[in-house]
């Protein structure tokens, strides 16, 4: 067969046949079987409909129907008995239809040659049509012709004879029919399209044992009262100072952030994420609560219940360790083993940006760009789009290389380039940074999202703190090795509002600051962005720390706690999450991360290590004359006030962990007591200085050393709620643990 000029060759006869698993084209969980099988079904339908009294033609181009690259590379890839083989323009090699095997052609006329010859657009999807046999003669290649060469005219016959070892067997007329009994029997079997093979071949591998079935909603009995626990919030936006290209750019961001959410919910709890969206039309109160509690959650495992289950289908499955990173069931003891034997796979299967799936009896590692594809080509569009309309060039830049760290996995020139914007008047958080997630690893990022408008008036507070970074890292009690030099380093300091969150700013804890990027190599080379959410963190301290405080602390503590001293108290943690050492220290000088040598722990121990820190530096600024003296307390407070609310997020969640943790040994040294009397709780203000030093060594230490063991040992000893504390917070039920907040825009969640 020949169309636009070029010879077909049947997959049977194919030299070096396309590939039709290419993972940039096919997704992580594609099998190539089920488009190879349904390639030859379509040579097979379309060589018998060539002996028929049907024949192939191009349908007409529609107006306005431009698909996408991606879409045309695909189709060409599952496709290819329609589009032509350049390879074998030239050949004039007989071809044999896999219907007529053992059937040869005959030098009077070409095989094919009755199918119409039309131009192929490639800005138009294309479509095949079966049209009626008798059309007018048509143009096609004489035997042994090529592209280049004139072509001859062949009339049309009612009846077909097909040369077969010596003698003519005629193809009947109305053979059609039974080329559509074949389509009828074929399309169950074969998937359509690369995209529902990836899907079939993802819900087998990533699905929990009992997702199949279909049984009746069982819902923890709490679950009204878990809901309850989450101060609903509306976060508006006003754009009316803004120009018509801002309004767009921000729509543009805002539906990028909106197929980053769908991501993050493939990445935490797919399952639950059906059951969210099949509960859509449903509106009994249950049916809504149900949905509520999915969406902050971002699974069926209630965060601030220690990750238990309060949803399922039939029966409620406790979470994965490894949320849908790694396959189902899958063991740290069953991974480690793994691995063990196969070392030359390790370095993909703990890339922070790979989903681990199963390949038979191994595993296999496959890359953030290919395993989500399907989210984020129009992801990047959508931000190349956005960077056409900013008239902020270093922004448009930055937008134009994430678009393309999105398709690549490699976000290393973005974020460099994200570091240099200088008081840009919007920003986003756009990338899998965090590892919260991950309780197997602790390796495997996340996808977080957030657009934000600048504040310029508290963002021109933040100076005082930047030139004093060098010498906050050099005053910490590790030796000089452990702690690369900040001086000429970036630290570019943002004071926001949030507008839009997706990922993992908007499911679960909601930060009001956030130091990123967390790539060790940028911290070397130019530092990290601290940004501080202002409409949030007045959210929190109203609705949340402030009531929580005069529930728990003496009254003359808990009046301490501000929105000011929480503010501070807040800088200096996001600052210290930059501080400290970038590598495990090695005697072999090789740099290993530090969230790989400590495993999973490593999210709650780098969360104290910033609490922990940032109070040290607290200090240090007071000695050092650059906050006044007097204010020292208040942050004290501040920063008590916003561990006994973290700790209500429950102590599985890194925060929690960490400042459960933290509230033990500072207990344990005496700079916290609890009043027997009243069962409140007060801070000795002259023993913090003390403990907070000696806790900060500690910490620091483990992740110099990288000490796995002494980490998870640490956290066994003092991550642990004592029962007083569990008997006062119990008394708090009715302050929020958090907000829970919407916003202005809905993309849809797919």
């Amino acid at each position: 067969m020949t169309l636009r000029g070029r010879r077909f060759t049947p997959v049977s006869q194919e030299v070096n046949p396309p590939r039709l698993n290419r993972p940039s084209e096919a997704g992580p969980h594609f099998s190539p079987k089920p488009a190879v099988h349904f390639r030859r079904f379509a040579t097979l339908l379309i060589d018998t409909l060539s002996q028929s009294k049907w024949h192939l033609s191009r349908r007409k181009q529609t107006p306005g129907c431009r698909p996408d690259r991606h879409t045309s590379a695909l189709l060409e890839s599952e496709a290819p008995s329609v589009i032509a083989n350049r390879e074998n323009a030239s050949s004039s090699a007989p071809r044999k239809s896999p219907l007529f095997r053992d059937m040869r052609f005959s030098n009077s006329e070409p095989f094919g040659a009755h199918v119409t010859q039309r131009p192929l657009n490639r800005s138009c999807f294309p479509y095949l049509i079966f049209t009626p046999r008798y059309s007018p003669p048509t143009t096609h290649l004489a035997k042994g012709g090529t592209a280049n060469q004139p072509c001859t005219r062949v009339s049309h016959r009612k009846k077909r004879y097909i040369p077969n070892q010596g003698r003519n067997i005629p193809v009947h007329r109305n053979s059609w029919i039974f080329a559509l009994l074949l389509l009828l029997i074929a399309v169950p079997v074969y998937p359509v399209s690369a995209q529902s093979a990836k899907h079939m071949k993802h819900s087998v591998a990533m699905k929990s044992p009992t997702s199949s079935k279909s049984s009746k909603l069982v819902v923890a009995p709490d679950l009204a009262q878990q809901v309850a626990k989450f101060k609903p919030i509306h976060i508006s936006f006003d754009a009316s100072g803004l120009t018509a290209n801002e309004k767009k750019m921000v729509d543009k961001l805002v539906d990028a952030a909106g197929l980053l959410d769908c991501i993050y919910w493939r990445q935490s709890d797919p399952e639950g994420l059906k059951l969210y969206l099949s509960l859509a039309d449903k509106h009994d109160r249950e049916s809504e609560l149900v949905r509520e509690y999915l969406k902050i959650n971002g699974s069926r495992w209630d965060l601030i219940d220690d990750n238990k289950p309060f949803v399922g289908l039939g029966s409620m499955e406790p979470m994965p360790p490894g949320h849908a990173f790694f396959p189902w069931g899958i063991t740290r003891q069953d991974f480690d083993a793994y691995v063990a034997a196969h070392p030359d796979q390790k370095a993909a299967l703990y890339d922070p940006h790979t989903v681990v799936v199963r390949d038979g009896e191994n595993l296999k590692a496959v890359p953030y760009h290919t395993a989500y594809r399907e989210f984020l080509v129009p992801m990047a569009r959508d931000l190349r789009e956005a960077s056409e309309l900013t008239p902020d060039p270093a922004f448009a830049k930055f937008l134009q290389l994430r678009a393309h760290a999105l398709l690549t996995d490699d976000y290393f020139q973005s974020d460099i380039a994200w570091l240099a914007l200088r008081n840009p008047k919007f920003d986003i958080i756009f990338a899998p940074y965090e590892v919260y997630l991950d309780d197997l690893l602790g390796v495997k990022t996340s996808y977080g999202a957030s657009v934000m408008v600048r504040n310029d008036a508290e963002s021109k507070k933040l100076a005082l703190y930047q030139k004093y970074i060098p010498q906050l890292q050099a005053s910490l009690p590790l030796p000089a090795a452990d702690l690369p030099s900040k001086r000429g380093k970036q630290s570019p300091m943002e004071v926001v509002d949030g507008i839009y969150r997706a990922g993992d700013l908007l499911h679960g804890y909601q930060a009001v600051a956030d130091n990123l990027p967390n790539d060790p190599r940028i911290h070397v080379l130019k530092g990290s962005k601290k940004i501080f959410w202002k409409n949030f963190m007045d959210a929190r301290v109203d609705n949340v720390i402030v009531p929580l405080a005069q529930r728990l602390m003496v009254p003359g503590q808990a009046a301490m706690v501000t929105g000011d001293g929480v503010m501070q108290f807040v800088i200096l943690h996001e600052i210290s999450h930059g501080l400290g050492p970038s590598y495990v220290r090695g005697s072999s000088g090789t740099k290993v991360p530090i969230g790989e040598a400590i495993g999973p722990e490593y999210s709650a121990l780098e969360e104290a290590k910033a609490d922990v820190v940032g109070m040290r530096c607290v200090y240090w600024l007071a000695q050092h004359g650059v906050i006044p003296k007097d204010k020292l307390n208040e942050i004290y407070a501040g920063y008590l006030g916003d561990a006994y609310r973290t700790i209500r997020f429950g102590i599985a969640e890194a925060h929690g962990k960490g400042s459960m943790m933290e509230l033990s040994y500072l207990t344990e040294q005496g700079a916290i007591r609890r009043d027997a009397s009243s069962g409140l709780y007060e801070a000795d203000f002259s023993k913090m200085p003390s403990a907070i030093d000696s806790l900060a060594q500690k910490l620091l230490t483990l992740e110099a050393t990288g000490d796995r063991a002494g980490t998870e040992a640490w956290f066994k000893k003092y991550a642990v709620m004592p029962p007083d504390l569990t008997e006062a917070l119990a008394k708090c039920s009715d302050v929020p643990v958090d907000v829970d907040p919407t916003f202005d825009f809905n993309p849809v969640l797919r």
